[in-house]
C-alpha cells in the first residue's frame, strides 16, 4: 500500500507541475501584452493623443479614482484629461511610467503597479499607479485606476525616470 501512495503521489506531482508549466507558459507573452499597452499609453500621451491614451483604459466600464474622488466613466477620465492637460504640451507635459510590477491573478486578470512622472515645468507630477488589468476580447485593457500623486519625487525612488523631462 505504501509503495502504491508513493506512485500515487508522484503521479500527482508529476501533473501539479505539468499543469503548472502549461499554465505559465504564456504568461511571458501576456506580460508583455501589458506591458505594451502601458507603453503605447505613454506615447499616446506625449503625443497629445488622449482618445489614444484612453484606448488602454475599458471603454465603457473603467473605474478610475484621482484626487480622492471617482471620475464619472470612460468619457468622463477622457474629459477630465482633455480639461485639466490638453490646453498645450506645456501643461500636458512627458509622461513616463516606470519600475512596473504586475502579478498574475488570473488567466484573464492582472495588477499592475507602477510608478509614474509626469515631467512640466509647472507643477510636475510623481506618484503610483495600482491597476487591475482584465482581458478583454483578446486584448488587456486597464479596468481599475488609482492614482496617487504628489508634487515631489520620492526620496526612496532610486528608478526615477531620468529621461522623462519636460
Amino acid at each position: 500500500m505504501t509503495h502504491r501512495c508513493r506512485i500515487a503521489g508522484s503521479i500527482l506531482a508529476a501533473a501539479l507541475a505539468a499543469a503548472g508549466t502549461a499554465d505559465a507558459s504564456g504568461w511571458p507573452a501576456e506580460d508583455h501584452a501589458i506591458r505594451s499597452v502601458v507603453a503605447d499609453m505613454q506615447a499616446a500621451w506625449n503625443r497629445g493623443d488622449f482618445r489614444g491614451y484612453m484606448a488602454g483604459f475599458m471603454n465603457p466600464g473603467v473605474t478610475f479614482v484621482s484626487r480622492g474622488r471617482f471620475q464619472r466613466d470612460w468619457q468622463g477620465t477622457l474629459d477630465h484629461y482633455v480639461a485639466d492637460y490638453g490646453s498645450a504640451p506645456g501643461t500636458r507635459g512627458t509622461l513616463c511610467f516606470y519600475d512596473l510590477r504586475i502579478e498574475r491573478l488570473a488567466d484573464d486578470a492582472a495588477q499592475l503597479v507602477s510608478r509614474y512622472h509626469l515631467a512640466r515645468e509647472s507643477e510636475p507630477q510623481y506618484g503610483i499607479n495600482t491597476r487591475l488589468m482584465r482581458k478583454v476580447d483578446g486584448r488587456w485593457v486597464i479596468a481599475l485606476n488609482h492614482v496617487s500623486s504628489v508634487a515631489t519625487p520620492d526620496p526612496g525612488d532610486r528608478l526615477l525616470a531620468s529621461d522623462c523631462r519636460p
